[in-house]
């Protein structure tokens, strides 16, 4: 493979990073189920937003329509909803029956449309209750569904708006719960998965991860000390700081030991951030929040060409890790978490985080330290960082300035299909 056909590959493959935010980022599109579990009787309440009826439906709801204004949508809206969801026990099927509409404005998200219902063919509430929910999932494959127990009488579980007992996604539509026992190890278990899901989405935590990690399988001495060594010098052409080379690690004892470090440092850091904004201590702008971490991973990919900290990667994973922090309890903040569940749910998507590092640890380390003493790697480590360089200053510029360019429109379909594949 020539320098040219290394470089426009990994300029193909990273350019799809540069897909809008919206698609990966830190506020999807979602909606709720909210139910109510009593003695003999099952009821509950749907909240989906008027932007996602419009592509579901092909609608024109406005923002700050009244309900008034709305009435006239609602028979497509109910014919929809009927379409799409459905409840089912050993009873078998229970039919929605809708008491009420509403409408509710959120700022920062948008209007949603609320449709209290009660579910039929309930004589007495049976022990388990089966969900199919297939909310747009045709339109927005990235799209969630929550279904919340706000209250459950034999559970003991009263008024409990913030906790999460099932999450819905494109490949998951239909599943059962409990309806006798508490869910609470059920609703922990969905958080991890939240937080595994959003690693595996949040392309710009990925890229600064794999910015940190490049370096882990080489280490950088002086011109001299490569010279007296013997070393092989990595660093040809692209790379040409003058004092510093590159050198492979003989052994992955030295490799493992630093990425430990790292990932140890970096999630001490989000940790702290997450715990503090999630309860509200701290708070940032999102944008302010967005951009240095696009930031960061520039950084950090200028670090492996021209150290700025030498041998001292951990300021990097410290320093930025707390910013990433608090793009991780966005994600908290989207769900509308608070309460007595959320110590659980915020432990539940910190351990759900770190399974999804250890897991891209895993993919792609042994794959770095099998190439290190190739020649290519050279051209992998500088090629690479000069376009998370690149992404990272289009990213920087685009979310602290809240720009937008109609590529992205057409990236992020691209990694929509892509994530759909997994």
């Amino acid at each position: 493979m020539t320098h040219k056909s290394l470089f426009f590959l990994l300029v193909f493959f990273l350019l799809a990073c540069m897909a809008p935010k919206k698609v990966w980022a830190h506020a999807p599109n979602q909606s709720y189920i909210f139910m109510h579990i009593y003695d003999t009787s099952v009821s509950g309440r749907i909240e989906i937003t008027t932007k996602d009826l419009n592509t579901a439906l092909g609608l024109n709801l406005k923002r700050g329509m009244t309900l008034e204004e709305i009435n006239p949508f609602l028979p497509q809206i109910k014919n929809y909803i009927l379409e799409r969801l459905s409840f089912r026990s050993i009873s078998g099927n229970h039919s929605i029956k809708f008491t009420g509409f509403d409408i509710r404005e959120l700022e920062r998200i948008g209007d949603f449309i609320l449709a209290d219902f009660d579910l039929e063919n309930i004589t007495k509430v049976p022990d388990e209750l089966t969900v199919n929910y297939n909310f747009l999932f045709d339109k927005i494959s990235t799209h969630t569904g929550f279904l919340v127990i706000e209250n459950n009488w034999k559970a003991g579980i009263h008024n409990s708006e913030e906790y999460i007992s099932l999450v819905f996604k494109n490949d998951n539509r239909d599943q059962t719960f409990s309806l006798l026992k508490s869910t609470v190890f059920n609703g922990f278990m969905s958080m991890i998965k939240i937080g595994m899901w959003h690693i595996w989405i949040g392309i710009d935590h990925i890229l600064f991860l794999l910015a940190l990690i490049l370096p882990s399988v080489i280490t950088r001495m002086r011109k001299e000390e490569v010279i007296s060594t013997g070393g092989n010098s990595l660093l040809t052409g692209f790379l040409k700081p003058d004092t510093n080379n590159w050198v492979p690690v003989e052994k992955f004892k030295s490799t493992f030991i630093y990425v430990v470090k790292i990932i140890t440092l970096f999630t001490v850091a989000h940790a702290i951030t997450l715990s503090l904004a999630t309860f509200d201590i701290v708070k940032l702008p999102s944008f302010i929040v967005e951009s240095v971490i696009a930031l960061s991973i520039g950084l950090a990919a200028y670090h492996n060409i021209h150290p700025i900290f030498k041998n001292n990667e951990w300021v990097f994973a410290f320093g930025f890790g707390l910013f990433h922090g608090f793009g991780f309890a966005s994600v908290l903040a989207d769900i509308g978490l608070n309460g007595e569940f959320m110590t659980l749910s915020l432990l539940g998507f910190n351990l759900g985080v770190e399974i999804g590092h250890i897991i891209l640890i895993i993919i792609f380390l042994p794959i770095l330290f099998a190439l290190r003493k190739r020649a290519i790697y050279s051209k992998i480590l500088g090629y690479g960082s000069l376009i998370l360089i690149i992404i990272a200053i289009y990213w920087f510029i685009t979310r602290l300035f809240d720009l937008g360019t109609p590529v992205e429109d057409i990236l992020g379909k691209i990694y929509s299909r892509i994530i759909d594949s997994f």
